[in-house]
């Protein structure tokens, strides 16, 4: 009998078979993954993989018996076609395979350096296990590295780099780190402390080309025509939703697999979920895609949950979404959606390096940005994912403290 295929072995993935088991779904379940290593953990990655100078294993997402134990059936193949009409999956080994129900977790893809020289050897990037060993095993050859893109990973990476003692500059478009997502309060603090650890930043600029000796980058070449020397480059300015599969298979498709509250696609048989899925996001306001492991998780949860119940029933997905970096000492984590147009309101002492930036719209709490501050951002999560309202007026009150607030939420006056 048809069970259920969920095509993509990472965090949502994983995340699906294990809640359906949890569930007390008893039909076949298929979990197929076109790496050759079982599924992992991915934020350790551009974070304590690149710092390791020994030995290093990936974290598995399960232990190593869990799969057999739990009746999934595990396949490293890769999934090439999607036959509604027969309900079927033809994987990259000519097998077709029949589906009650199916999940898209197929995630995302790097997007590529499109400028001359970005095929030269030397130059890299992360997204998979593979390729964080091959950046650890270029922090480890070479001395001089050039970051492009000051996103999370590329400011990850950096981290990395210094503090295993590179020369390292970062190289982004925009104002400064994280600046496409962060208040310009947050960014202005990576900036000091990116400089503070002996990187280069160049912002307000684009790259132009890379420049090579015998095949490999030495230089990354900016649009004002100045070279940056460099050794290795790490490219990292944003994904690309692998959605190709589902496009191919006639289900709508922009920016991602769109899918409704419930996490359905136009096809009420198949789910999208994770960095693929366009949803309606509550938080948000308009349909988002949300690249988190958080989301990717409860997404899972979520669709596991109608799997199992087998009802037609819409029970819309909710769950707030929040992310996290680390960089070398510094942990940044944020709560919510923030918009450009928001309200900011600062808490904490920035001379020390641990506070918070609140963010409103339409005087309501949207999203919080925590600096080294680990119990403003549970209150934050436990706040903004409740239906207790907290208005700019009241952040503004003297002595106001939001894990005050969350435990004892004031009125608005």
């Amino acid at each position: 009998m048809p069970g259920t295929i969920i095509v993509g072995a990472g965090h949502a993935g994983v995340q699906v078979a294990d809640s359906l088991r949890r569930e007390g779904y008893r039909n076949a379940i298929m979990l197929m993954g076109d790496e050759t290593h079982p599924p992992y953990q991915r934020p350790p990655l551009s974070k304590e993989h690149l710092l390791a100078t020994g030995p290093v294993g990936r974290v598995s997402l399960r232990g190593p018996s869990f799969f057999a134990e739990s009746g999934i059936e595990l396949r490293t193949v890769r999934a090439v076609e999607i036959d509604r009409a027969h309900r079927r999956v033809r994987t990259s080994d000519g097998v077709w395979t029949p589906y009650a129900r199916l999940v898209l977790a197929t995630g995302a893809r790097n997007r590529a350096l499109e400028v001359p020289g970005a095929g030269l050897t030397g130059v890299l990037s992360l997204r998979t296990a593979d390729e964080a060993d091959a950046i650890r095993g270029a922090l480890a050859a070479h001395r001089r590295i050039g970051i492009i893109g000051a996103g999370f990973i590329g400011m990850e990476v950096a981290a990395a780099a210094r503090e295993r003692g590179l020369d390292v500059t970062v190289v982004s478009p925009r104002s400064g780190p994280m600046a496409r997502s962060a208040s310009p309060t947050v960014v202005e603090y990576f900036t000091r402390r990116l400089v503070a650890s002996g990187a280069r930043l160049v912002s307000g600029t684009e790259v132009r080309a890379l420049r090579g000796n015998g095949g490999r980058v030495d230089g990354v070449v900016l649009a004002d025509d100045r070279v940056i020397d460099v050794d290795v480059v790490v490219v990292g300015i944003g994904v690309h939703p692998n959605d190709e599969l589902a496009a191919r298979a006639g289900l709508q498709v922009d920016d991602g697999v769109v899918v409704d509250a419930g996490l359905r696609t136009s096809d009420p048989r198949i789910w999208a979920i994770g960095d693929c899925a366009t949803h309606p996001n509550p938080h948000a306001g308009v349909r988002r895609r949300i690249e988190s492991v958080q989301n990717a998780l409860d997404q899972g949860r979520h669709v596991a949950r109608a799997i199992a119940a087998q009802t037609n029933e819409t029970v819309p997905y909710r769950d707030l979404p929040w992310f996290w970096s680390h960089q070398g000492g510094d942990k940044l984590t944020i709560a919510g959606i923030s918009s450009p147009a928001d309200e900011l309101l600062v808490l904490g002492d920035l001379a020390a390096g641990s506070f918070s930036v609140l963010r409103f719209r339409e005087g309501r709490l949207r999203c919080v940005e925590s600096v080294n501050a680990v119990r403003d951002h549970l209150a934050a999560r436990a706040v903004l994912g409740s239906d207790v309202v907290l208005t700019s007026a009241q952040a503004r009150l003297e002595g106001f403290r939001l894990a005050d607030f969350a435990r004892a939420p004031a009125k608005p006056r």
